[in-house]
């Protein structure tokens, strides 16, 4: 049941597509920072998904040791398995970011039906206790209150996108899928990463040590970092989603 559990997250920003038919309803919002006049090579914003399973501490070492900012989406299911994380990610405010990835890793979706194998919430209370049982369980792992929300699979029904914003979320889109939903190799997922260029959200996973993804992760980010690039969190920088996500 615990491989089931670590293999959601991946699942869910698979290079494989739904059936055209299981997703014509289905929203993927991007996000976008809004221009900013910055030295060197831009601003981008590192997202990284906590979904479940352990941390991988390649990546949250080279964030600390680089000093590089990020916004973590993390789940209840996480939160709870990886205290030591949290508690290094607490003691650097001025890198990290906790926000609301959902209290067990639910599509955001207010209807029956499967995203990349996932079953949906299913209906509007479910997507509102997904939701909300995200927040508590940040709340009670300390800090600020999250303000920036993510579903599993990063797909909503333009309803749930709604509701998620009458909680007072924001819902944090994004413009490069670094790790393919921490699938790809440590070289496709370095080259995507290092890709990335000013006004850029990118999107990986911090929950998957055993994939080398996270070692495509570190690379890209450092090879960004030799470009001059500026790496901001998602509280720091206006940023401009579509579908009415950020609005």
């Amino acid at each position: 049941m615990g491989l089931l559990r670590n293999s959601l997250c991946a699942m869910a920003l698979s290079l494989f597509a739904t059936p055209p038919g299981n997703a014509a309803t289905l929203v993927e919002p991007t996000l976008h920072l809004k221009p900013q006049a910055v030295e060197g090579g831009g601003r981008v914003a590192l997202t990284l998904d906590a979904c479940g399973g352990k941390t991988d501490t390649r990546i949250l070492s080279a964030l600390v040791d680089n000093r590089i900012p990020a916004t973590i989406f993390v789940t209840g299911i996480w939160l709870k398995r990886n205290a030591a994380a949290v508690e290094i990610m607490r003691a650097h405010p001025d890198l990290f970011e906790l926000e609301n990835h959902g209290g067990r890793h639910i599509p955001a979706v207010d209807m029956p039906r499967k995203i990349y194998g996932i079953s949906s919430a299913g209906s509007p209370d479910a997507v509102q206790a997904e939701v909300e049982s995200g927040a508590a369980a940040l709340a009670s792992a300390g800090g600020p209150a999250p303000k920036w929300f993510r579903g599993a699979t990063a797909e909503y029904s333009p309803s749930a996108i709604a509701m998620i914003r009458k909680l007072g979320f924001k819902i944090a889109g994004f413009s490069v899928n670094g790790d393919g939903g921490s699938l790809l190799g440590a070289k496709e997922t370095a080259r995507r990463i290092g890709a990335a260029k000013d006004g850029d959200v990118i999107i990986a996973h911090i929950n998957q040590p055993t994939h080398a993804a996270g070692e495509g992760v570190v690379q890209g980010l450092l090879a960004l970092r030799a470009k001059g690039m500026t790496f901001v969190r998602l509280d720091d920088a206006d940023g401009v989603g579509n579908d009415g996500t950020t609005e």
